[in-house]
């Protein structure tokens, strides 16, 4: 159990294709919240590249290797931990693993995940999704980071948010911050996005820290925004509404402590 409070940020972007561009976006806002106090900051699922589905395996190398370089410059810069939302990463047959980390303020690499669930689904005749074309999934490996400054942190990946035994499992290895970096569709987010961001808060007991995409990504793609800071209770504590930018809350261990203490249901399971 971490023993102070600190100060933790969600980056809301409207990343597109341009890899320089985004880049340069997030250290502006990474920046400007460790200017605000902030001890970590989290930014979103595909935060440094959202181009297509050729664009990401071609460029798979480059992204690879400037995009751990960026997020271990960057949170030593600042002395910060950092969450590195998740980019892509070269796999095997073609493919890329949806990669997602947390860095610590010496710029070291924490703790990495793949992503485990794929998008696959039809919204409507004009939209659908096929992430298991272009993306191969991760080892059934929990990724949790223990640590006595900010807690004990489990990662996942936006569409792993719809799988509730996935987050009870983190939580069975110590987790007490779930990390969901997303970039959740316009569709689904209207009716789904916040009910189950406090859904996994609730039914874990746990903060849930969730920065997302926003906006329209080239011609085709919308995302929902509202970044969410979520305590144990299932409270928002930050809502990043529908424009980039950053929200902040604080990450509290008496109020992890008091939520469990006062609902324990973690201790009365019986499965």
């Amino acid at each position: 159990m971490f023993t102070s409070r600190y100060k933790a940020a969600v980056v809301q972007m409207n990343s597109q294709k341009d890899l320089e561009a985004n880049l340069d976006q997030a250290y502006k806002y990474i920046r400007n919240a460790a200017k605000a106090g902030a001890s970590l900051v989290g930014v979103p699922e595909n935060f440094a590249f959202l181009g297509g589905v050729k664009m990401r395996i071609k460029h798979g190398d480059q992204l690879a290797t400037q995009i751990p370089k960026f997020l271990s410059d960057t949170a030593s810069e600042f002395e910060i931990y950092l969450l590195g939302g998740s980019y892509p990463i070269p796999a095997s047959k073609g493919k890329v693993f949806n990669h997602a980390t947390l860095y610590g303020p010496e710029g070291e690499e924490l703790v990495s995940y793949n992503k485990v669930h794929l998008f696959d689904v039809d919204l409507s005749e004009s939209e659908a999704y096929r992430e298991s074309d272009y993306i191969e999934p991760g080892d059934l490996e929990l990724a949790v980071y223990e640590d006595e400054v900010i807690g004990n942190w489990g990662l996942s990946v936006c569409y792993d948010l719809r799988f509730p035994e996935y987050y009870r499992k983190l939580v069975d290895k110590g987790a007490e911050i779930l990390s969901i970096p997303s970039a959740f569709t316009y569709t689904t987010g209207q009716d789904h996005w916040e009910p189950l961001l406090r859904a996994r808060a609730i039914e874990n007991t746990s903060y849930v820290m969730a920065p997302a995409q926003t906006g329209l990504h080239g011609k085709n793609r919308k995302t929902w925004g509202h970044s969410m800071i979520v305590d144990p209770w299932g409270k928002v504590l930050a809502d990043g509404g529908t424009e980039p930018g950053i929200t902040y809350a604080e990450i509290d261990p008496d109020r992890l402590e008091e939520v469990r203490s006062k609902m324990p249901s973690l201790q009365h399971r019986r499965w």
